[in-house]
């Protein structure tokens, strides 16, 4: 046996005319202040256009979602949620001069707002050379602008590893050696 509706349908003819009326609710309130106002007063005619929504353009949402990435992986819901200082400072053992500190060193859980930023930029480097390097590979370019668009993904994709690569090692002293 076929289970049972969760919605009450009634459906009521009239013996005048073979109009059918469907109802979705056994409330006699609900029906008589769904049909009293409207057999009084007659509703306009409106001749409303619905608004015309154009999509945006690749490059707007390809900003979009880069911008989104670099602010994700730059641990901005971190620094909202946590409020570190934007840098910090330690104080040199030698001269006793307090010097500024961009990255929290020894803390892996821990990071200031200009670190989680640079290491950001670095992935984003990275992730655009990335990007380059796939258009390089179009049929349609020129042969130059393949080799200049190989070339600065490459260099991108180098300078974004080796830049990380060096942000971890001050990150975390004595790790990757």
């Amino acid at each position: 046996m076929a289970p049972k509706s969760e919605t009450n349908t009634t459906t009521t003819t009239a013996t005048s005319d073979s109009t059918t009326t469907t109802f979705t609710s056994i409330d006699p309130f609900y029906h008589i202040l769904n049909t009293l106002p409207f057999s009084i007063i007659r509703p306009p005619r409106l001749r409303l256009k619905l608004p015309t929504l154009t999509l945006p353009s690749s490059m707007t949402v390809f900003s979009l979602v880069l911008f989104t990435y670099f602010m994700v992986v730059s641990g901005v819901v971190y620094d909202v949620i946590v409020e570190p200082p934007g840098i910090g400072s330690a104080q040199d053992p030698h001269t006793g001069a307090v010097k500024p500190v961009v990255f929290l060193s020894g803390r892996v859980n821990g990071q200031y707002i200009i670190e989680g930023l640079s290491s950001g930029f670095m992935f984003l480097v990275g992730g655009v050379g990335i990007i380059m390097m796939d258009l390089a590979l179009d049929k349609n370019r020129d042969k130059s602008v393949k080799v200049s668009y190989a070339t600065a993904g490459v260099t991108s994709i180098v300078i974004a590893y080796v830049m990380t690569m060096l942000f971890i090692r001050i990150k975390i002293p004595g790790y990757l050696w």
